[in-house]
């Protein structure tokens, strides 16, 4: 055989057998003769043919592994079926190569006794509410009987937990007995909070209307208190003109008109709105009743005018004074002369209002015996 042939057979061998390209994120284990040698990581690698091999490949990749469902027994002897997922990484490849068979058969397993020892420490009920505690656990048991085997388990998730037929039953009963309980304590605090804001608002509006009311009373007291005083001054103004009307030219016979005329008037008005009637003795004698206001009238100004005399002859008698006691006299007439003018305005108003009085007198209701 020609030796440049043999020669490229045996570079041809070499590159086949003796280059090794390992892909990212793994590592392969070589050994020689049967006992590790080295271990080759991502590129290109030369190892000697036919005197190293690769014994074994490893990912280096996270690996999520399905935990199959099992058997395990409560605190409070509750069978329940749990399984899970977990997630597992190699992160020493030589001690997965020769510390364990297979390692992630064995986590698997691990993670499954795990799973049994942790729930037979809880009770049922805590089961479904501790899952995360319990996921911690099983993590914590298998990274420490892990440690020999070059695998590290990241995280554990439960999966699944089944109670069972019965237990599911009474479970939900119970649970339809709190929602059951709840609903009822909801509706019982709408219905005592609708009371409460009933209550209230009844409340309110009694206040608002004892407000009103009291609002309503204080402006008409406000008006009737302005109508008192409005009727007051208009009665004033009123008995005022009267009483300048009386000292004016034919003023007499002014005033006896107006009582012959009211008189009148009061008698046309008799029995009109009951049957009970004050009258004077003698009703056809309208001349008597205005005689008599005439006289109450005459006897005032008579009155007044007696007074101014009596003062005028003081001053002009006989006997002769001195200055001083003149002075003072002065003064005295003085005073007494406005003190008949406003004697003379009272009697006046009052005169005016017993003329009204008497003439208003056949318009007074009495009770029948």
């Amino acid at each position: 055989m020609d030796p440049i042939v043999i020669i490229f057979i045996i570079i041809g061998i070499i590159c086949t057998f003796g280059f090794k390209i390992v892909p990212q994120q793994q590592v392969w284990i070589i050994e020689r003769f049967g006992k590790y040698n080295l271990s080759l990581e991502a590129g290109l690698s030369f190892i000697i043919p036919f005197i190293d091999k690769v014994a074994y490949k490893h990912t280096m990749k996270e690996r999520a592994i399905s935990v199959t469902e099992q058997a395990a027994i409560t605190k409070d002897n509750v069978t329940l079926m749990v399984d899970g997922m977990i997630y597992v990484k190699i992160i020493n490849p030589v001690d997965a190569s020769y510390g364990v068979e297979n390692p992630y058969y064995a986590a698997t397993q691990l993670a499954q006794t795990s799973v049994r020892s942790a729930i037979g420490k809880l009770t049922m009920d805590t089961t479904f509410e501790e899952r995360e505690i319990l996921n911690t656990q099983i993590v914590s048991i298998i990274n420490d009987a892990a440690k020999a085997w070059g695998i590290q388990c990241m995280r554990y998730e439960i999966r699944d937990i089944k109670p069972p037929t019965n237990v599911l039953r009474a479970m939900e009963t119970q649970v339809a007995a709190e929602r059951q309980k709840r609903a009822e304590i909801l509706e019982s605090e709408g219905k005592k909070q609708s009371m409460v804001n009933i209550a209230e608002g009844k409340k309110v509006e009694i206040v608002l209307a004892s407000e009103a009311n009291m609002t309503q009373r204080i402006n008409q007291a406000k008006g009737e208190g302005e109508a008192i005083i409005n009727l007051a001054n208009s009665n004033a103004v009123a008995i005022e003109s009267i009483a300048r009307a009386m000292h004016s030219d034919n003023g007499y016979e002014a005033v006896n008109m107006r009582l012959a005329d009211n008189y009148i008037n009061a008698f046309s008005m008799l029995a009109k709105q009951n049957n009970t009637m004050i009258i004077p003795t003698n009703p056809s004698d309208i001349a008597s009743i205005i005689g008599q206001a005439t006289a109450i009238i005459s006897n005032i100004r008579n009155n007044k005018l007696n007074n101014y005399h009596k003062v005028d002859d003081l001053h002009k008698g006989n006997n002769k004074k001195p200055d001083n006691e003149i002075y003072n006299d002065k003064l005295n007439q003085n005073k007494l002369s406005e003190n008949i003018n406003i004697e003379e305005n009272s009697q006046n108003s009052t005169n005016s209002t017993n003329i009204e009085n008497t003439c208003n007198a056949t318009k007074l209701p009495v009770t029948d015996n």
